[in-house]
């Protein structure tokens, strides 16, 4: 089964699927990052690992739609079976879904349906919730939505801090992540590979 995995960051969960590839945990080859940020340290990560990088600048195309075009041609050729979204800061069209329904996979810093969006952290922390978590779940067409195959709780402690918090939550990201896509190489979950 053929992996790619769509970051445009310090690439943190991809270090940690990465690991468990290697270590014979996940039976699934990491073919290609796809990136949109040249400078993202998630490239260096890649190259290290001896991973294929697939830069995919929004603004080196004329349209959104040939944007994702480019990058539905490179997944092809790699014959990629599942997408991991690994902080990927672009959303994805109703279009590119549908040709991977049930085969891109997201992670989010927070109990979803609770704290959608980009600062699900500081959202959480802020609004001083008792609790939050990681969601691993497939994408759909909403935004931070969608089928979800793994939650994690965390309790926020009284003495936690942003940073802290958000430390707690990454760790747990680590986990769950690889435990997802587990799931999906050993056909509990997804859709079946074309």
């Amino acid at each position: 089964m053929n992996l790619a995995v769509f970051a445009s960051g310090n690439g943190s969960n991809f270090s940690a699927i990465v690991k468990e590839i290697k270590q014979g945990k996940i039976k699934v080859k990491l073919l290609i990052l796809v990136c949109d940020k040249p400078e993202a340290f998630v490239v260096k990560r890649a190259l290290r690992h001896k991973i294929k990088v697939v830069l995919a600048r929004r603004e080196d195309f004329r349209s959104k739609t040939d944007f994702e075009a480019a990058i539905i041609q490179r997944l092809k050729t790699y014959k990629i079976d599942l997408i991991v979204l690994a902080g990927f800061m672009r959303l994805l069209s109703p279009t590119f879904v549908k040709q991977y329904r049930n085969r891109i996979m997201n992670i989010h810093p927070s109990l979803l349906p609770a704290f959608k969006g980009a600062h699900a952290i500081k959202d959480v922390f802020d609004n001083k919730a008792g609790s939050t978590g990681v969601t691993v779940h497939f994408v759909d067409e909403k935004v931070d939505h969608g089928p979800v195959i793994l939650q994690g709780k965390i309790e926020i402690r009284s003495n936690d801090t942003l940073v802290g918090l958000g430390k707690r939550i990454h760790a747990l990201e680590h986990k769950l992540y690889p435990q997802a896509i587990k799931l999906f190489v050993s056909g509990r979950i997804g859709a079946k590979a074309p």
